[in-house]
């Protein structure tokens, strides 16, 4: 990986608010942080570039996240990207099923924890930056 390449990762809410708290809880340099109002939006920037990670609502009028994750893992470019749902639904085990039938790695319930939110981020930014450097080898 090049020194000056960013990370992208793909933050998807339709609330601004949330968007831009994403955003300040996410802030580094070494991240390229690209934001999306809806699922139709989200799948727009999927078709022109690559992510690293993506931080999916999971409430959202039209595509809601579970349907939005569902057309992410049928591209092939996309199908093993990591998706993180954050919701302001309650906790529920049919949710949490849906989650990981449709290959969420992790379910942030809101209000949420951000050192553990940065955590998790920057666990699956280390992980992508091995897989490369061992397919760069």
């Amino acid at each position: 990986m090049r020194f000056e390449e960013k990370i992208n990762i793909l933050l998807v809410d339709d609330n601004r608010n949330n968007l831009l708290l994403l955003e300040a809880i996410l802030d580094s340099p070494e991240y390229r942080l690209v934001k999306a109002s809806s699922g139709r939006e989200a799948l727009k920037h999927l078709l022109n570039e690559d992510f690293t990670l993506i931080l999916l609502d999971v409430m959202m009028p039209g595509l809601d996240g579970f349907e939005t994750a569902e057309i992410i893992r049928q591209r092939p470019q996309s199908r093993n990207t990591p998706i993180i749902f954050i919701t302001a639904m309650d906790p529920d085990e049919e949710a949490m099923l849906k989650a990981d039938s449709v290959g969420a790695v992790d379910y942030f319930f809101k209000p949420f924890d951000s050192d553990l939110l940065r955590a998790k981020v920057s666990l699956f930014v280390n992980l992508y930056k091995k897989n490369r450097l061992l397919r760069h080898k």
